[in-house]
């Protein structure tokens, strides 16, 4: 599952990164679901369309709270930056890899132990800039296919992953 929606636009990865991965992932044989908000279905329409996914995997804008936990309990793993789907996915257990751009994971990220990778460039920004934050625009789609697959293996082999900064 990927969220690529964040309140704000310091926290969004660039939507055609996130499309990249969603490439990968259907390469590799995998669903891709895109979630989102009523006012993330524009960013979440961009991902799936750069991804060539399925219109029926786009959900943004077609669930409730309620319906988005159902979809992140369901998911293998989840893609997302540091916005509220991370903590549903903690709290759900569902492995997750969490891009955070201006602010530390060590704030507002996923407890150590958890089922969770975090990538972060170590650069601190604002958190509530107009444009994607210098830092979180360092993290490359190699770096996030290596934290699926971390997170991947650390559930296979019954260990947690380690947080990455």
């Amino acid at each position: 599952m990927i969220h690529p929606g964040a309140a704000s636009p310091a926290r969004r990865w660039p939507p055609e990164r996130f499309a990249a991965v969603a490439r990968a992932e259907r390469r590799a044989g995998r669903t891709v679901l895109v979630t989102g908000g009523a006012d993330e279905v524009e960013l979440a329409r961009a991902v799936a369309y750069l991804a060539d996914l399925d219109p029926r995997n786009m959900l943004a804008g077609s669930t409730d709270l309620v319906g988005l936990a159902a979809v992140v309990a369901g998911a293998a793993r989840v893609l997302c930056g540091d916005t509220g789907v991370a903590h549903l996915a903690t709290a759900l257990g569902t492995p997750s890899v969490v891009l955070f751009g201006p602010v530390s994971p060590a704030e507002w990220g996923p407890p150590p132990r958890a089922r969770h990778v975090t990538l972060w460039s170590g650069r601190r920004g604002d958190p509530h800039a107009l444009r994607p934050d210098p830092g979180l625009l360092q993290i490359g789609v190699a770096e996030v296919l290596d934290g699926l697959e971390q997170a991947d293996r650390a559930v296979h082999m019954g260990r947690h992953p380690t947080a990455l900064a």
